[in-house]
């Protein structure tokens, strides 16, 4: 199977607030995808053979201001593929001013050749955009263990940069993309008290995607004018509260990339520690976890996601015991089995609770399913199982654990498991 077999192939994006868990802000408003990037910036997407298809895979988009600022987070995997290695080693992830992304190969288990080859697309692209090697990121996404095809990709460096254009979002989205079956985009005005600005991103991931960040890339464009710091704090506390928050299947990925650049065309300063900050970080939160929610709901076949809410304290001597539990639901087989078929089986999570907290002493947690008390102190209680069942056949079901104590509370976003998954999965050659 080609690593596009599954892809979007033009599908269209979802609407970007369409999750009840992630309500538009007040001050944010959505506009066309099809409109031009924020000042300052152009993108392309080109096909230069690296799928088996004709698909796009490559991927570039440029930002051309001299006093662009910007920040970057990193799969935590500890076989990081190459382009993540060289981004973090070669390049001043507070001045980026291009990125270079390439579908159908993730250039991951490749060794010194393969930081070879991704230095030398980095170096093509510096070239061809007119900016310094450090100030280009790189970025590859696709099977593990093969080698980039250096020479498709140098002519294809050529091709798209020769097609970048302030309208080129589309087609970005569209290289990057591997097993989507529909874009994740946004493009948002957002009202700050000191101006207008525009924040616009194109992510990518269905498959492998773990709540330790998430198998996925994501850009993210803005016209404000940001200080390096303040780029840096409000990009890590949304991927936090984002990528960070969603699992579909618990896989950390070798290739995992978050970019935030910020141009500075529109001339609005935001501050730090002013209104204006806080109004932008409440938009590129919102956005960020809104593209999160689309990756789970892509979920290489899903068709019911879920939210893990978890409160409590410090249990059997984890003082992270809600973050423990949330994410040990998310990624169970038999919860995501349970909310596939639609079945309101609050014993499996209890089961993945205790395994999590394993001690002696009986663990009194409360669960709800969408509102309904299932169980107390550890005990079930009597509730009308139609209901219930009634309550969990729609498309996004939450939920609610109580441990003993308090002081935490935390959330996973997660994907059923489906017929789909598995067979998506035994036929995608890596």
């Amino acid at each position: 199977m080609s690593d596009s077999a599954h892809a979007a192939h033009g599908a269209p994006a979802r609407n970007l607030f369409g999750s009840r868990w992630v309500p538009r802000p007040e001050h944010v408003c959505e506009l066309d995808l099809g409109e031009a990037l924020p000042g300052g910036f152009r993108a392309a997407g080109v096909a230069c053979g690296i799928k088996h298809s004709a698909d796009a895979d490559l991927g570039l988009l440029v930002c051309d201001s001299p006093a662009a600022v910007s920040a970057a987070r990193f799969t935590a995997s500890s076989t990081a593929a190459a382009p993540v290695q060289l981004s973090r080693a070669r390049c001043e992830l507070s001045r980026l001013r291009a990125v270079l992304v390439n579908s159908g190969c993730a250039n991951a288990a490749t060794g010194g050749r393969g930081m070879e080859d991704a230095a030398k697309t980095q170096g093509a692209v510096a070239v061809a955009a007119g900016v310094g090697e450090a100030e280009v990121a790189v970025a590859s996404t696709g099977g593990i263990s093969q080698y980039l095809p250096v020479d498709k990709m140098l002519r294809g460096i050529l091709q798209a940069s020769a097609q970048l254009r302030v309208d080129g979002a589309g087609d970005f989205q569209r290289a990057i993309q591997t097993t989507d079956s529909f874009e994740k985009r946004a493009n948002v005005e957002v009202a700050l008290p000191s101006g207008s600005v525009r924040i616009t991103a194109q992510c990518k991931g269905a498959g492998m995607i773990s709540p330790r960040f998430a198998t996925m890339l994501c850009f993210v464009q803005t016209d404000a004018a940001l200080s390096a710091q303040t780029a840096d704090l409000l990009l890590g506390v949304c991927v936090k509260r984002s990528f960070d928050r969603c699992s579909v299947d618990g896989q950390l990925s070798t290739n995992d990339t978050a970019i935030l650049i910020g141009s500075g065309a529109s001339g609005v300063v935001i501050e730090p520690e002013t209104e204006d900050e806080l109004v932008f970080g409440q938009a590129l939160d919102a956005l960020l976890r809104s593209l999160a929610i689309m990756i789970v709901t892509d979920g290489e076949g899903a068709g019911r996601i879920a939210r893990v809410l978890v409160r409590g304290g410090e249990v059997g001597g984890d003082p992270l015991a809600a973050e423990t539990v949330a994410r040990a639901v998310a990624n169970s087989p038999l919860v995501k089995a349970a909310l596939h078929g639609g079945d309101p089986n609050w014993g499996r999570i209890v089961q993945t609770a205790g395994a999590a907290l394993p001690g002696p002493a009986p663990l009194a947690l409360d669960v709800s399913i969408e509102g309904v008390a299932v169980c107390a102190g550890g005990t079930a209680l009597e509730v009308d199982e139609r209901a219930l069942a009634r309550a969990v056949q729609g498309p996004e079901i939450e939920y609610e654990i109580a441990l003993p104590g308090e002081g935490c509370e935390t959330e996973v976003f997660f994907s059923d498991l489906s017929q789909d998954y598995v067979t998506l999965n035994a036929e995608y050659t890596t």
